[in-house]
């Protein structure tokens, strides 16, 4: 994956650019206004980068299932 691992991956990318779009949304508008509404909603798109990040990283050898 090189240097940058999981910024490499497309998925993460993509996944952040929704997540600051998200960001924006919500600072505007009755969302803005609504602050449990707008947390919950950015939680929950920061998740998916987050989440991919961590599952691009190797799997400890401690994790690993033996057959």
């Amino acid at each position: 994956m090189g240097g940058d691992g999981f910024r490499e991956l497309k998925v993460w990318q993509r996944a952040k650019d929704l997540a600051v779009l998200i960001y924006r949304i919500t600072d505007t508008g009755g969302i803005a206004r609504d602050f449990g509404l707008k947390d919950q909603i950015r939680r929950a798109a920061v998740s998916v980068p987050s989440n991919s990040a961590l599952s691009s990283r190797p799997v400890p050898p401690r994790l690993k299932k033996t057959a």
